[in-house]
């Protein structure tokens, strides 16, 4: 949706927009003049800031703020926002409590508007659980199917996965629809005929169950809908007093008829609520649609009830003639057809449009970063001249389907808690809330932001709105924060008592620093992340707390101009009002986007589609009172290569497929041979209304900036205040001016340090910045400085504030290198299921920062990374990258490839500085299997391409034909298989080299900021914090047993038993993790290579410190350990056994050391490794063409001192996603049964181990599976008395009639699998796999 400039006409009403937020509701209204009576008594205008207009205005704007929660004053903010409104246009006192007349809020003749509002109402209920019951209808055998979700945990490292989303829903709620479709044909079948013909053959064969889907795939009708049965599941649900509905079946996005019949069915019982899956978002993908389908029906009904609640102020039960409220996606709705589903980023949508509107230059055509810091939370967006949309999203945890505008959110507000802990300056997460609010809010709060700004001077509470204390009408409280702050100082110096002592304003400055650095890290991700150079963009500043940050925060990302309009700390309520009605309608429609692609019937049948979709938007839009030639549309296309989940929105054009080829390439930096496929069609119809757009700031920018400073008028200063900034000394007091904007003239520049305020906000203007003030903006140009922290004479000492902000950026730039390798990367594995790591290192190897992608990568890789260095020592040059995965050189198993880059003091070709590194899973490399999870592996070779040292990069140049030949060898061993797809590993390691290169280029660019000695210096102080915490966790846990060494043991289903003996020196604060007593090496594929030992430790030991400790993840964990593992074992092999299955094994450590510390009940120690496939290369040693597709299933997790287990989660070293079921059956020959939890698997105790999960497939033509599992034969353990959780069970369902079997030729004949094995299955064979459930904590009462 491209903006263009919309003529202002003069509206006859007061128009209002009203943002509720989670600190502050904003409010903003445009009064016409002959409704404006001035002068305002005082008492009446309160806080209220007037904007007189000119001539073409027609009026006066009006903006003020008011606490959303205040119970003592008042029981809802917009409505008491109204009422103080009322009061200025009436120029008398509105009592509270009786009903408001808005007569004065008229109506526009000609644009029909009144009253809009953005509230977090909705995202209120659903963070708080406070929505409306409903009944679920799923699918037969899909019962748990939200339950389950996509069985990642939320936290790696919180063993009582207590993140994990709670159900909005009872199961008692939830009906199973006696109901199958599936799709007809599968789009791994490289000879796949078209829809139209499976159905020709289908009718030839007298086969009326195959029909044509809305999407255009051929759809498999398995079973009808059982109407007798769903009808009297849905009247008991009415009669239980439920009145609301969500319905989810699987495949309805392109076989909706079911779906449509039990809606149908519940609104003749009488249900009020009612929400198809299929209406709200008709795309493939169950799960994200069953959740919107789920919170539509929760919220909904609540959001109704607000609009009830608020009109219910007003006399007529209306705040105006009309009201209007902003979606996710930021356009208008008329409240009656307001949703929960759209609703749950209303208010930082406003935002969005409003810095959109306000900051973005069509003239510059700079893209501009969105800074919006509220009290609660910071959103940072990113516009470029069109709103780009998003149509998969996580919502409080909630993965769901619907359009919303691409907002990332941290949080840190300016009522952000600030603590120090563990040697750290820590900001957030917890905020301290609206009310009580910070400490100077006169409520007894705790430290904020807020209250950090005030003590630095950065705040004039005179000029602060005068809201606060138990009547609201006081101002802020300097001497509250500073009381709190000289305790907290006091504190903070007592840690350090050889170090030189903080000031308050030092400490307070920390804080802040802390802060910008965190908030920096979101609006990194919105643009490096994403292939933009940060310094391309401007950034617009706003939110009530956002002027107070924003130099700091340009000048640390290289951002030359800070745009801050006129209302930016209200922007939200004005992008309120400025924003258009809007109306969606979507199509599924599946098929193949060619080269000739206008004239292919695809694109035909699209248009036809697309017509029809228009007319219902403008039939939503016109309901709404929109005019039908002031509609805009915009069609977009779903776009993906073929199997392939990265999909793209690309407009419709006759160009579709090379315009989806372009922005794929620009995006994630390859393009593929394979197929394009479109999916979804989207029609987005803007129905223009009344615009108060800003003009384009330009052009008065240009001619203010021409001016010499010395020919600009100088501008006096209402007064002096003296405030705080971090300087190359230090922190620094300045006398600073400040300027009240009102009265600041047009065009006037303003050189920092200055405070720039206004009623509702408070701009810092920095020593090294210039402020350039005009009609409606402040622009903040930020001059050339040296960097405040790069001094590096003598030597250096510990600063807990540098400490914070190197952590924090360290992690950063691992994260983007991550970001990096995903998005170059081409295969599933890396690009999908996020199976990588990626990490830096000191000098000696030793880990720095390790993103926390995949738990068994942690700690494993600086034992890769120091194999390298040992090796190279002394003969690498700049530009070499190096290549492993032995496990005697630090691998976890072959098809886990690292790379390793050096980086070289800067003129030197000798000193290694530091290295970086990526880890990725390739999902072939060659050997025996099909699968790189080999069950039948015995020895390493059969695994495929085994690397101990090879160079793949040489002073720049790429080794492709050593790196061909290398995996080439492969085939010459006895059974095995060259990799299928040596194009892929090569895309995928040039992705790696790509992603190291972009982790040299952060840290540099850190060293440029900070100096080689301070980065150096801060690499190994972040090592000391995770040291002494461990230490300190140490010394506890010794005190805990009494000094007595801590033992475990448990066995693997081979009947190897694993020993594990801590023994811990309290007064060194060391332990020694003893494993002798393990069994020795098998020939099988679960022995364990010894890095994945560290693995296990590091993992346990940050799992075991509470998370409200701060600690850095690095070789610092490992510091304090001394691990021994006996050579030749099964934790320890000598590099000649099979590995594959190593990391699944790795499980069973975890279990151990969480056993021996007494931290947690056993989990279900496996993660099910089952794959499905045909072709490859037979005994003959023919190769032929065929599928394979893999993943790992969840199960229950242990019990612990405190908490109930979880069900069919991954649990403690992987945390890969679920494929979607329609996605699954989409691509494979294959039918999904049931997924289901294993209820009551989970042991007993006076904490319940979570539940195992139940998953039933079926083949739909012959097929090979292959399963790697554990917890087989041995359960998973209780603890503290509590019972043993269930074994896992992987059993083979054949077809009598197949096998002969002539007493029920219908039935099947039950083959147990074994924990590892590879099978055939024939066309309607099943396969189950059952997942171990967790072990339980402590004895029943009684017991």
């Amino acid at each position: 949706m491209a903006i263009e400039p919309v003529p202002q006409p003069v509206s006859e009403g007061v128009r209002v927009a009203i943002d509720r937020g989670g600190t502050f509701c904003d409010v903003w209204a445009f009064i016409p003049n002959h409704l404006y009576s001035p002068p305002i008594p005082l008492e009446i205008l309160g806080n209220a800031d007037i904007i007189p207009g000119d001539e073409q205005d027609g009026g006066i704007q009006v903006t003020f703020k008011l606490l959303s929660v205040d119970p003592a004053n008042y029981d809802d903010a917009p409505s008491e926002g109204m009422r103080r409104l009322l009061q200025i246009v009436k120029k008398e006192k509105v009592p509270r409590g009786e009903l408001y007349d808005t007569s004065l809020i008229g109506e526009s003749p000609q644009y029909g508007q009144s009253v809009r509002m953005g509230t977090t109402v909705a995202t209120n209920a659903l963070l708080e659980k406070k929505g409306e019951p409903f009944g679920l209808i799923l699918t037969e055998g899909f019962k748990d199917m939200i339950e389950i979700s996509d069985q990642t945990r939320p936290d790696l490292f919180d063993l009582s996965i207590s993140g994990k989303v709670k159900m909005l829903y009872k199961p008692e709620d939830v009906v199973q629809a006696r109901e199958r479709v599936t799709l007809e044909g599968w789009s791994l079948d490289q000879n796949a005929p078209a829809a139209e013909e499976l159905i020709e053959r289908a009718k030839q064969a007298g086969d009326v169950d195959v029909v044509m889907g809305v999407s255009g795939e051929a759809v498999r009708i398995l079973k009808p809908l059982d109407v007798e049965q769903i009808t009297s599941d849905l009247q008991n649900l009415y009669d239980r007093g439920l009145r609301a509905l969500a319905i989810c079946l699987i495949h309805s996005y392109t076989y909706p008829h079911h779906e449509r019949q039990i809606g149908e069915i519940a609104n003749k019982i009488g249900f009020t609520q009612i929400s198809l899956s299929s209406d709200l978002s008709p795309a493939i993908k169950v799960l994200p649609r069953g959740n919107s389908a789920v919170i539509d029906a929760y919220l909904s009904p609540v959001l109704r009830a607000y609009v009830d609640g608020f009109n219910s102020h007003f006399e007529g039960k209306k705040a105006g003639k009309r009201s209007e409220f902003m979606k996710s996606d930021g356009g208008l709705v008329s409240s009656d057809k307001f949703s929960g589903l759209r609703a749950v980023l209303s208010g930082p949508a406003g935002g969005f449009v409003g810095s959109a509107l306000t900051a973005y230059s069509q003239t510059r055509a700079r893209p501009v970063v969105g800074f919006d810091m509220g009290g609660t939370s910071t959103d940072v967006s990113r516009f470029s001249g069109e709103f780009e949309l998003t149509f998969e999203s996580v919502v409080a945890g909630v993965p769901i389907a619907c359009p919303q505008l691409s907002i990332e959110t941290v949080a840190a507000g300016g009522g952000s808690k600030l603590t120090y802990k563990n040697g750290m300056f820590v900001v957030g997460p917890e905020s301290v809330g609206a009310h009580p609010g910070p400490a100077c809010y006169r409520k007894g709060g705790d430290l904020a932001i807020t209250d950090a700004n005030l003590i630095l001077g950065r705040l004039i509470p005179s000029q602060f709105p005068r809201i606060f204390g138990p009547n609201a009408d006081e101002p802020l409280d300097l001497q509250a924060s500073r009381t709190k702050f000289e305790v907290l100082t006091k504190e903070i110096n007592a840690s350090r008592p050889d170090k030189t002592p903080y000031t308050v304003e030092e400490v307070a400055a920390g804080f802040i620093k802390v802060a910008n650095e965190g908030m920096s890290r979101p609006m990194r991700q919105i643009t490096e992340q994403r292939g933009f150079a940060m310094s391309s963009h401007d950034l617009c500043c706003f939110g009530g707390a956002g002027g107070q940050h924003a130099c700091a925060i340009a000048a640390g990302l290289g951002i030359e101009t800070v745009v801050v309009p006129r209302f930016s700390s209200i922007l939200s309520a004005y992008g309120i009002a400025c924003a258009s009605l809007s109306a969606e309608a979507a199509s599924p429609l599946s098929a193949e986007v060619v080269e000739d692609f206008e004239q292919s019937k695809t694109y035909s049948e699209a248009s036809k589609r697309i017509e029809s979709l228009k007319s219902d938007v403008l039939r939503q839009l016109q309901e709404q009172g929109a005019k039908q030639d002031e509609v805009d549309f915009t069609v977009t296309i779903a776009v993906q290569y073929d199997g392939a989940d990265t999909i793209l929105q690309i407009p419709f054009t006759p160009s579709l497929k090379n315009d989806f080829i372009e922005a794929h390439l620009r995006e994630t930096s390859f393009s593929s041979n394979r197929k394009v496929l479109m999916s979804n069609i989207r029609i987005r119809g803007i129905g223009k209304t009344f615009n108060v757009t800003p003009t384009d700031y330009a052009v008065a920018l240009q001619q203010v900036v021409s001016l010499s400073e010395t020919s600009s008028k100088a501008v006096k200063p209402s007064t002096f205040n003296q405030a705080y900034f971090d300087t190359s000394s230090g922190v620094q007091g300045f006398q600073t001016p400040v300027y009240i904007l009102s009265q600041v003239p047009v065009n006037s520049q303003i050189s920092g340090p200055a405070i720039i305020v206004d009623s509702t906000q408070t701009i810092v203007v920095e020593p090294s910045a210039r402020a350039v003030v005009l009609k409606e903006h402040v622009i903040i140009q930020m001059q050339d400085s040296t960097s405040i922290s790069r001094k590096e004479e003598g030597e250096l000492s510990t600063d807990p504030i540098m400490l914070a902000v190197f952590a924090n950026r360290f992690m950063s730039i691992a994260e983007q290198m991550g970001h990096t390798l995903q998005r170059t990367s081409v295969s599933v594995s890396i690009k999908e299921r996020l199976d990588f790591s990626c990490s830096i290192h000191g000098t000696d190897g030793a880990l720095v920062a390790n993103a926390p992608h995949i738990p068994v990568h942690l700690g494993s890789m600086q034992y890769a990374v120091q194999a390298q260095h040992n090796h190279w020592l002394g003969k690498l040059k700049p530009g070499d990258v190096l290549l492993t995965n032995h496990p005697q050189w630090g691998g976890t198993h072959l098809p886990d490839l690292t790379t390793v880059t050096p980086v070289f003091e800067p003129g030197s070709d000798t000193k290694v500085l530091f290295y970086v590194a990526s880890r990725g899973h390739h999902s072939d490399i060659g050997g025996t299997g099909v699968t790189s999870m080999n069950p039948i592996a015995k020895e390493l070779w059969e695994e495929g391409v085994i690397i101990d040292t090879f160079k793949l990069v040489s002073q720049g140049t790429f080794n492709e034909e050593g790196i061909r030949d290398l995996f080439g060898k492969v085939a010459e061993r006895p059974g095995c298989s060259a990799t299928r797809r040596i194009d892929h590993n090569i895309t995928d390691l040039q992705a790696a080299i790509s992603a190291n290169v972009r982790g040299i280029k952060l840290v540099n660019k850190l060293i440029e900021e900070f100096g080689t000695k301070n980065v150096l210096f801060y690499m190994k102080e972040i090592q000391i914090i995770a040291r002494e915490t461990i230490k300190d966790f140490l010394r506890n846990t010794y005190d805990r047993f009494e000094g007595k060494p801590l033992r475990a043991s448990d066995y693997m289903d081979d009947g190897t038993e694993i020993k594990l003996e801590v023994r811990i020196n309290r007064e060194e604060g060391t332990a020694e993790f003893d494993w002798n007593g393990t069994g020795p090496q098998v020939l099988g594929n679960c022995n364990m290579p010894v890095a994945l030992t560290y693995a296990a430790i590091i993992y346990c030991l940050r799992s075991m410190i509470s998370p409200e400790i701060p600690m850095p993840l690095n070789q610092g964990v490992l510091d304090p350990i001394t691990n021994i593992v006996p050579v030749g074992s099964y934790i320890n092999p000598t590099g000649v056994v099979a590995i594959s299955g190593s990391t699944l094994a790795s499980q069973r450590l975890v279990d151990i050391i969480l056993q021996a510390f007494e931290a947690a009940a056993c989990s279900q120690g496996c993660a099910s490794s089952t794959g499905f496939g045909s072709g490859g290369k037979d005994a003959s040693g023919k190769v032929t063409p065929g599928f394979s597709y893999g993943e790992s299933l969840g199960g229950g997790s242990g019990a612990g001192p405190s908490w109930n287990g979880a069900n069919c989660v991954h649990v403690h070293c992987t945390n890969t996603r679920l494929t979607d079921t329609e996605i699954f059956e989409q691509r494979c020959p294959m039918l999904l049964v049931e997924s289901a939890i294993r209820r009551d698997s989970g042991g007993n105790g006076k904490y319940r181990g979570g539940d195992g999960m139940s998953k039933l497939f079926e083949a739909r033509m012959p097929l090979n599976f292959s399963i790697v599992s554990q917890r087989r034969v041995f359960h998973p353990r209780g603890l503290k008395g509590g019972a043993d959780g269930q074994r896992g069970k992987n059993t083979v369902y054949r077809l009598n009639k197949r096998l002969d079997i002539d007493e029920n030729p219908q039935g099947y004949t039950e083959i147990g699998v074994g924990s590892n094995g590879i099978a055939k299955l024939n066309s309607g064979d099943r396969l189950r796999i059952e997942t171990p459930g967790g072990g339980g904590w402590g004895s029943l009462e009684g017991q």
